[in-house]
């Protein structure tokens, strides 16, 4: 479902005399459906890099990542909209919606956005916010005044409303309480029953050992380890 091939990322500091700084080299896997895969090595070894060049928010500078049948590095940017839209799902550390919009709507986006009935979505939120315990008195309310685990779960259950057949997840049980861990855990594993091919950072290594079936150490990909 994911294959990474002969990937390649630097980055030009412009404001320091144009200098470049090689940040991977030669990154090849794959990810096959239903397969977690769990992105691991120190910081600054270029996990959140190669998540991005995956989701298409850096341009890979050489290689191809092919998702679905589409080359993110080489794809138009309405390819790369149209892939997040039914293909590739990503759950990052915040939650970037439009203010005034109500926490139901942010959550049932994904699921209208590919055309399903409103009611069958709006349902499908309301489980998902259920799950993660928004109260439901929140639901109405748009989720940018929430504290910061309550965003962090309305994004949790916006990634997870559509059954996105790849997805990235970014620390997606970073600073949960146990009960709400245990039930991204719970959706991780459902994802992965239903054939979601899974690219994730987990630096909590009891979720990483029960949701991944093995690790990416990114520090084979760095320059200095290629060398």
């Amino acid at each position: 479902m994911i294959h990474v091939r002969n990937v390649a990322k630097s980055f030009t500091l412009h404001n320091q005399d144009s200098t470049v700084i090689e940040v991977m080299q030669g990154a090849s896997f794959a990810v096959a459906p239903g397969e977690c895969i769990a992105l691991t090595g120190n910081s600054g070894t270029g996990k959140s890099t190669l998540m991005r060049m995956i989701y298409g928010n850096y341009l890979a500078a050489s290689g191809s990542i092919m998702v679905g049948g589409v080359d993110v590095a080489k794809a138009a940017p309405r390819e790369i909209l149209q892939l997040r839209r039914d293909t590739l799902g990503y759950v990052s550390q915040f939650l970037r919606v439009v203010p005034r919009v109500a926490t139901l709507d942010v959550v049932a986006e994904p699921l209208l956005a590919v055309g399903t009935d409103k009611d069958v979505a709006l349902d499908k939120a309301r489980g998902l916010l259920a799950r993660l315990n928004i109260p439901q008195t929140l639901w109405g309310l748009s989720p940018t005044t929430f504290s910061g685990g309550e965003q962090q779960r309305v994004n949790i259950a916006r990634g997870f409303a559509y059954d996105y057949p790849a997805m990235l997840l970014d620390e997606p049980t970073a600073s949960l309480d146990a009960t709400n861990r245990e039930t991204v855990l719970s959706l991780i594993k459902e994802a992965k029953a239903r054939g979601a091919a899974i690219i994730g950072i987990f630096h909590d290594q009891s979720a990483r050992d029960r949701v991944a079936d093995r690790e990416l150490d990114v520090f084979i990909f760095a320059p200095k380890a290629a060398a």
